[in-house]
């Protein structure tokens, strides 16, 4: 048991520190906006910011919303961290464990940033990302007037996004001819809790097999 809590725990470890690697780099020298291609123009990096879930998904405009967000990742992270401790108490797959710690690493990444990153890093609530229509915060943009703004501080913080797919479906194709394949913009942490989840999912039967026959059996 201890051993694969050592690895999954080292895995959690590296995941942890090359998506903050990523976000404070691209914070420190990325433009807002500004995009550098990758791997030719079908993977680039562009930096934005979102202040919701995982991959840009907005979550309201009052401070509760945003409260409430980074609360239950909080409880997430401890629920599934708990599991991971009880999983490997019972002598489950090291696969399994490993999955759970990705999902927990993914989780934690974006909970650093709403935690931390408006402490870290210089906030400008004239910035695009950081505006907030119905925040109630107000704040002079100069030529711009004024503007509502998001709420700033612990658990408040905006996500740090970088990664981006510019593959289009193929014209010929009913509805999706010409549109993007995943137009969404994501980091490292949402790609590990994404790896996770799907794992988990195809993957059920092997890391579940008594929950199986149980549940068959009734």
């Amino acid at each position: 048991m201890k051993k694969n809590l050592v690895i999954v725990g080292a895995v959690v470890a590296l995941i942890l520190f090359l998506d903050q690697f990523i976000k404070v780099y691209i914070k420190s020298h990325f433009a807002p906006g500004e995009t550098v291609s990758i791997f030719g123009d079908w993977f680039v990096l562009e930096y934005l910011e979102n202040q919701g879930m995982a991959f840009g998904t907005t979550f309201g405009n009052k401070i509760w919303h945003k409260l409430a967000l980074s609360i239950f990742r909080i409880v997430a992270i401890t629920g599934m961290t708990y599991y991971l401790i009880k999983q490997a108490k019972q002598g489950a797959k090291r696969e399994l464990l490993i999955v759970i710690g990705l999902i927990v690493a993914g989780a934690t990444g974006n909970l650093i940033d709403s935690m931390f990153y408006d402490f870290a890093f210089p906030y400008d609530p004239c910035m695009g990302f950081n505006h907030l229509e119905g925040s109630g915060v107000v704040t002079d943009c100069g030529i711009f007037g004024e503007i509502e703004t998001r709420h700033t501080g612990f658990l408040l913080g905006n996500v740090v996004d970088m990664f981006k797919f510019q593959a289009f479906w193929p014209e010929w194709l009913p509805w999706l001819g010409g549109k993007e394949v995943f137009p969404a913009i994501w980091n490292l942490a949402d790609a590990s809790i994404s790896v996770g989840v799907i794992m988990v999912f195809i993957r059920q039967r092997s890391y579940f097999p008594k929950e199986k026959e149980a549940a068959s059996e009734e």
